[in-house]
């Protein structure tokens, strides 16, 4: 029986009991009013409404409570310069809905095609201020269920009949209360670092966002990621000098494919930088610095003789110094002498000039702070602490029956994939809900079934049209259980969670194994938009270094051991056998020779099966058979591909005397034809 249903009734009992004491539970609108739901979604950000789409398809019983007015009130407010980074490109060329996904950064699903963001806007970087109107006409026309102004100030764990739910409270004493907590409220705490002289600095949630209020000052932003730039770049034209400083180098989205990095409609500082036009970039820890306040009449008299500041005449300046350079308490930064700066000790300290303002351009947090002890998950052992720590199927670790949604779910693939982001965490929602629906309602995971003869042209439409594997690569994949004659495909499946796969999806797996399905980028570090940067050569798939699919076969589920032991990089433990389909320039891996044929010849050595058609008489499909096709010597009757081999170095000449008609077995056969002949089989792995 389902876990929800005897604890969705238990919690339908106590509303009643409070209803009829004259707690207004009907309404939740009175003081200490209490309401019950199998579900509370907290957040009506585009994850909260993405969840709040699926569990109305499915006909639960939920509630989405949103402190705000509106849906999406982040974009309200952010990015501060109202420009979004997210693509939203109209003009694919194609009409396949689930391919120009692909490309649409901005919509959330629906089973309405007309429901998509370029109905508000068709601009390719949308104003944010388009986004919560987008997200307020999906409420409207999907009908979802969002109770506004319900500003939850705490939320607990309690025990409903054995089994953990939550309490959530709001700012009128109203209590919620549900079994499953599905927590979506987004990163919007400002993200701080403690060093002296912090409280002079001004942050990026309040500074202002007309430029002429920085015209002619000096600039200092801490921080170099795109709100920094974001910043920096909306002053450019006004400010005098504009300097970055933040640990860690610039990152750029277009060599680490990360789409949180830097973005390049933000990088015209970069330009100013490296032209040398008064801008730069400076590396150094935040802990170690503090921002002074100048002391006019303390400055070493080399220093007062330092180019006038117009611009500042009659406003108090600001420095940044170290924090080993002030008193041994290190809190005395009233009184600033020239001793006390950096530039006092070295002469060309990059940033020993003053400046008018100091602006903090950190990123945000998580809101911890409303959830008890007994109700709080603990914090992302990546990210800075910054994100809540969760398991591989996006429940809070130790907060049982609690889920995680949308950006604040990011420490699962943080730095890696696009879970931070709408066009990738609106498949991440989609894969909790199945895990949602087998958990309290036993509806296994939706699965084609397919014979097997059928299952090439399935995987070939996958990756040349499916968005969510494109935009979660690495994170999301399809699944191919393996059942002799036919196979069960189960799509966009939590990678990490291949361990659990049967518990998680209610698909249980046979001695057959399984395929899995992969969107991921090469591992070879090259200069990205340098000579080599790609690979077209199908006989060297293995070196694709932009974004391509890949087949992983076990005969087994991999361990959890497995999972924690798989190779620097890599999204999956080593399989039993391994392929790369080589990266293509138009993404459109269509191809009979470089695409289609490997594929094949790859599935029909896990198989074990000859997966060509067949139109002529069945004796001749015999004969085929007889002739060695399954003794994998199907397409190597070829001189070229072997003459190929030995002119890439991939053979040595004294190899000539291996010949294609040669009856010799997979292995040994590949063992002297390498990669040239199969491309990325890899039989050894």
């Amino acid at each position: 029986m389902s876990v929800i249903q005897p604890l969705f009734r238990l919690l339908c009992v106590l509303s009643l009991v409070l209803a009829g004491s004259g707690s207004g539970s009907g309404s939740g609108s009175g003081r200490n009013a209490s309401v019950s739901h199998e579900y509370c979604v907290l957040g009506a950000g585009p994850a909260g409404l993405q969840m709040g789409y699926f569990l109305s398809r499915s006909q639960r019983d939920y509630i989405i409570l949103e402190r705000n007015a509106g849906p999406g009130s982040f974009f309200q407010i952010y990015p501060r310069h109202r420009k979004l980074i997210s693509i939203n490109k109209i003009y694919t060329g194609r009409r396949n809905k689930e391919f120009n996904l692909r490309h649409d950064w901005n919509s959330l699903l629906s089973d309405r095609p007309s429901l998509l963001f370029q109905r508000i806007s068709r601009e390719l970087y949308p104003s944010a201020d388009d986004f919560p109107r987008y997200l307020s006409t999906f409420v409207k026309e999907l009908g979802l269920k969002v109770k506004y102004g319900a500003d939850i100030g705490t939320i607990k764990a309690s025990d409903f009949n054995g089994n953990q739910g939550y309490i959530l409270t709001d700012q009128n004493g109203v209590s919620y209360q549900c079994s499953v907590l599905l927590v979506s409220t987004g990163l919007w705490v400002p993200q701080q670092v403690d060093f002296l002289g912090s409280d002079l600095v001004e942050g990026y949630e309040s500074i202002p966002t007309d430029p002429e209020e920085f015209k002619d000052q000096a600039v200092l932003i801490l921080g170099k990621g795109n709100s920094a730039f974001e910043t920096a770049q909306s002053i450019l034209g006004r400010a005098s000098r504009i300097h970055l400083y933040s640990p860690s180098p610039v990152r750029l989205a277009w060599q680490t494919h990360y789409v949180g990095d830097l973005r390049a409609i933000n990088n015209e500082l970069l330009d100013t930088y490296q032209l040398k036009s008064l801008d730069g970039l400076v590396e150094g820890r935040l802990e170690d610095i503090a921002i002074v306040r100048r002391e006019k009449d303390g400055l070493r008299r080399r220093m007062a003789k330092k180019r006038s500041q117009k611009s500042t005449e009659g406003k108090e300046q600001l420095y940044l110094t170290l924090t080993e350079l002030l008193d041994q308490n290190g809190n005395n930064i009233s009184k600033i002498t020239g001793q006390n700066l950096p530039g006092f000790h070295t002469d060309n300290f990059s940033l020993r000039q003053p400046y008018d303002r100091v602006i903090r351009c950190l990123g945000f947090r998580f809101n911890f702070s409303i959830f008890d002890g007994s109700a709080r998950p603990p914090q992302s052992s990546g990210a800075r602490g910054r994100l809540p720590g969760i398991t591989a199927w996006y429940e809070g670790r130790g907060t049982p029956n609690m889920f995680v949604l949308g950006t604040a779910a990011h420490s699962r693939d943080y730095r890696m994939s696009a879970g931070g982001f709408v066009h990738g965490f609106r498949y991440t929602v989609r894969a909790v809900h199945k895990i949602l629906e087998q958990r309290y309602h036993n509806i296994a995971w939706p699965a084609t079934k397919l014979p097997i003869s059928q299952l090439q042209s399935w995987i070939l439409r996958r990756v040349n049209e499916a968005s969510g594997p494109y935009q979660m690569f690495g994170v999301l994949g399809d699944i191919i259980l393996l059942r002799g004659s036919y196979c069960e495909y189960l799509e966009e499946f939590p990678l990490q969670a291949l361990p659990q796969l049967s518990a998680l999806s209610g698909r249980p797996l046979t001695d057959q194994g399984l395929l899995v399905l992969v969107m991921q980028y090469g591992l070879n570090r090259t200069d990205t938009l340098g000579p080599g940067r790609a690979e077209s050569e199908w006989t060297k798939a293995w070196r694709s270094n932009f974004l391509h699919p890949v087949l992983y076969y076990y005969n087994t589920l991999p361990t959890e051991k497995d999972m924690r032991q798989r190779p620097v990089g890599w999204p999956l433990p080593r399989p039993e056998a391994l392929h790369h389909m080589v990266e293509d320039f138009l993404t459109e891996w269509d191809q009979p020779i470089s695409h289609s044929q490997p594929l094949r010849r790859f599935l029909e050595h896990c198989l074990q099966t000859d997966l060509r058609a067949f139109y002529a008489e069945r004796s001749i499909h015999r004969r085929f058979q007889e002739n060695g096709y399954l003794r994998k010597q199907g397409i190597v009757g070829n001189s070229h591909l072997w003459q190929h081999a030995r002119e890439a170095g991939l053979m040595a000449d004294h190899q000539r005397d291996i010949t294609p008609g040669d009856d010799t077995s997979v292995s040994e056969y590949l063992k002297h034809a390498g990669a040239a002949v199969v491309s990325t089989m890899n039989f050894d792995l």
